[in-house]
């Protein structure tokens, strides 16, 4: 163990409170995600009796110990509701024995890191799945600097984390400004024209696996939909050989279950088998976004047709119906709402920056400062 380490076991120890008086019911009940969060259950809770599901009181942890089928990431959140929550009982619900030595929300931080992740599924163990046991939990290292250093790095990491979120609300908000400019160009407006009228359309193939690396070798490669973001994919590999290509500004659709999710390429790229690229012929990108944007719903139909995992073609795409305004409207929505989409971006690279320096304080903790 390095010097400036402790053992997260002196620090921790286990609860077992159960909801046998059945205090808490179905809209108490939370289910943990990977992203460390605790989510609304979505299960079946017809003739489901609480009384045997796990307490956790505000400020307690929660995780599941099975690590498997997750992404190589474990569930693990920390209660900070303010009030009591249940879980399912598979779940292990532990506490810090005191918070005048180590603060709950930075013993959070040190298990959003990717490399506690790692670490957990490392350390897992077991033949039909693998779990974390709790022993593995105590056995967990880390550095405790003082409270005071503990405070510090907890308050600047929720002072970035809380401008990301209000650059985000920021977005919706604009976007939906957008779209009311949008709906008062077309609503008068029959389906008369197909998409293949005003866009081209270029449907991604993949290259071969070892060209992909994330070491930033190539152009960059987006796979599919799981590069995703709110409006922007989030750059996760690179790509020495392109075969399909994106511009930028260009509206990219996944084009395989779930098919219609977009995204908008903030630089040119390389696409994959997963998404198609859209480029507006007479560059109105942004009314080709709220087009786009528009047609999710008759999109999700090729999610039930045809085979098992739902896709559209190139054909099927370009014959989609659209509402077509004439080019002057189309100019005018443009001079109107580009403006808008353009400080939605500027927003998105402030956004990328400020998530790195998140990771970077992220990283700083194991160095104990």
């Amino acid at each position: 163990m390095r010097s400036n380490y402790k053992r997260l076991g002196g620090y921790i120890r286990p609860v077992d409170e159960r909801n046998y008086d059945r205090a808490l019911g179905e809209d108490n009940l939370y289910g943990i995600s990977v992203t460390k969060e605790f989510i609304i259950s979505h299960a079946n809770l017809v003739g489901v009796s609480f009384d045997g599901y796990k307490v956790v009181s505000p400020r307690q942890f929660a995780y599941i110990p099975d690590t498997s089928r997750r992404g190589d990431k474990i569930a693990i959140s920390l209660n900070t509701f303010g009030e009591k929550i249940i879980v399912s009982s598979i779940c292990s619900v532990f506490e810090i024995i005191d918070e005048n030595a180590l603060l709950p929300e930075y013993l959070m931080l040190w298990f959003m890191r990717p490399e506690f992740d790692r670490y957990a599924r490392f350390m897992s163990n077991g033949s039909a799945r693998e779990v974390f046991e709790w022993e593995c939990m105590c056995g967990v290292e880390l550095p405790i600097p003082c409270i005071d250093d503990q405070r510090k790095i907890v308050r600047d990491y929720e002072v970035i984390t809380r401008r990301i979120d209000l650059l985000r609300k920021i977005d919706e908000n604009l976007e939906k400004q957008a779209l009311i400019y949008f709906h008062s160009t077309v609503d008068n407006l029959e389906k008369n024209n197909v998409l293949s009228d005003f866009a081209c359309i270029t449907m991604g193939t993949s290259p071969e696996g070892e060209t992909l690396n994330d070491k930033a070798d190539g152009e960059v490669f987006y796979q599919g939909r799981s590069d995703f973001g709110f409006r922007f994919p989030s750059i996760r590999l690179y790509t020495s050989n392109t075969i399909r290509r994106a511009k930028q500004r260009d509206v990219l659709m996944s084009v395989r279950a779930p098919v219609g999710d977009i995204n908008i390429a903030k630089e040119d790229c390389a696409i994959g088998r997963g998404l198609a690229a859209i480029h507006p012929k007479d560059n109105c990108y942004s009314f080709l976004y709220y087009t786009m944007k528009e047609l999710y719903y008759e999109l999700k139909r090729f999610n039930d047709e045809g085979t098992v995992f739902g896709s559209i073609t190139k054909d099927d795409l370009a014959a989609l119906k659209i509402q077509l305004p004439s080019p002057s409207d189309r100019e005018n929505f443009e001079s109107k709402v580009r403006p808008i989409d353009n400080f939605i971006l500027n927003n998105e690279f402030e956004i990328i920056s400020l998530q790195a320096l998140r990771s970077n304080l992220l990283s700083g903790i194991t160095k104990g400062i």
